[in-house]
Formats: C-alpha cells, structure tokens, sequence
C-alpha cells in the first residue's frame, strides 16, 4: 500500500528540535495535548492522526505496522524535516520500533511507551476488529477507556475520560479494525537489538493493556542501552500522570 497523507499539527519555535508524537489505536492526535502545551516552547511539537484514525484518510484495510511508519517517513519527508525525536504510544510505540530498526538515519532518540513489541495471542485483536466491523466503535468503547485509566483517577477526571471516549467514536470503523488486525500479526522483537538510537522506555505500572511485565521489560532487555521508568498509570499514562510522562520525554529528546 502506498503511503497515506497524514492529518497532522506542528507548533513551537521553527528553529528548535523536532519532537513527533504517535497515538494509541483508537486516539487522536488530541491525546498528546499536555505533552504539546508542556513542551512546544522548548520543542517544535509534530503529532499526527494514524491512517485511519482522528482527520486522516481511512484507506481500506489491510494494514501493517510498516505502512504506518511509511506514512511519518512521508509526512517528514513533506515537512522537508530530517530528524526528530521520536515519542509513541502503544500502537505508536510499534511504529517507533519498526522506525528505530529501519530508519535510524531519521531519529535523534526514541521514547516508546506503553507498548509492545509483540503480543503472544493475537486472538483479542482479531475479536475487537471483528466486532468494530459488525457494530462500531462505540461498541468497544466504553470497555477500552476502562483499561486506558486507573478506576480511582478516571472518577476524579470525568470530563478527561469523556473525551478519550469521543476519541474512540470519532474513529472510523474501517481505520480502527484494520490498525487491530495490524497490532495481531506485529512481531518487533527482532528489530529490537538493531536499534542504536537512545531509547527510553515509559510503562504504566497499572497497565492492564501492556503490563510491564513482560512486555516493557521485553524491550528494555532487548535494546541496547534502553532505559525504563515506570508511572503510577494504566495504558494512556502519558495523559494521567502527564507532568512526570511530559518531564520525562522532553529531557529524553533534549539529551
């Protein structure tokens, strides 16, 4: 498939470094909202929509992890940008593996959280696409922003958890159930010692989605060098401790 032109944002200094950020499956570029307002004074803030997800273009599946880190190699190349700090979450952390291993050439470090370099049982996957294709995303919804949050901090933050559900419903059945079945057939654990760049790994000791073990500790094991640090969050960590995820991205990216 060739690749997608991407919906996406930038902001920040045009002269300073250049900071991308990837969603999870099911978000919108809008999930990196603090990270952009903490962040684009020092960085200039590049976040993007997934094919198939938020304002981008929704191709028929199927799709692969490589078309969707073929699509931010566009958009760079579009944005005449030659290298970034990478930053991706859950679905865009595979992204940000596949790019680690394929392009190094573009980055300048790595941050991966809340994410996986392969999951064992491919069968929960194929079963969400199956059933987004039958009855919508809002089918899935409700049962997806439960793993996303811990309970205690999603009955503090309503109004945050109502709107990462919007997420979910604005997402087009075909975008979502095709970035699924790409999530079941991803296999990124031997691209993992071929990454060079400095990478930093963000888990969420809550996680229910891509708990720490064994799919952070997998790998930090299996890149060299790779660094871990672990939130007090479940899967959207970058949104529930949102300072601490914010500090510790854009220290990463400026070293």
């Amino acid at each position: 498939m060739n690749s997608v032109e991407v919906h996406y944002e930038l902001s920040g200094p045009s002269n300073a470094p250049v900071v991308v950020f990837a969603g999870s499956l099911g978000s919108s570029l809008r999930m990196w909202d603090p990270q952009s307002d903490a962040l684009s004074g020092q960085f200039r803030v590049l976040r993007y929509d997934h094919r198939g997800h938020g304002e981008s273009p929704s191709p028929e599946g199927p799709y692969a992890i490589s078309e969707l880190a073929g699509d931010v190699l566009s958009l760079l190349d579009r944005l005449g940008i030659d290298r970034v700090a990478f930053c991706g979450l859950s679905l865009g952390g595979m992204v940000g593996i596949w790019l680690g291993a394929h392009a190094p050439q573009r980055l300048t470090s790595l941050t991966l959280c809340c994410t996986s370099a392969h999951f064992d049982d491919p069968a929960p996957w194929l079963d969400r696409a199956a059933a987004v294709r039958a009855e919508g995303t809002a089918s899935i919804a409700a049962g997806v922003v439960e793993r996303w949050f811990t309970p205690d901090w999603a009955a503090r933050h309503h109004d945050v958890v109502q709107r990462a559900a919007g997420m979910i419903y604005a997402t087009p059945d075909e975008g979502y159930a095709s970035c699924a079945e790409a999530i079941a057939d991803w296999d990124g654990r031997d691209l993992l010692g071929q990454i060079i760049v400095p990478t930093l790994v963000i888990a969420g000791a809550h996680d229910p989605a891509t708990p720490v073990a064994p799919h952070a500790e997998t790998i930090v094991a299996g890149v060299p060098r790779a660094r871990l640090e672990v939130l007090d969050a479940a899967h959207l960590a970058t949104i529930e401790q949102a300072r601490q995820a914010s500090a510790l991205i854009g220290e990463h990216a400026a070293s």
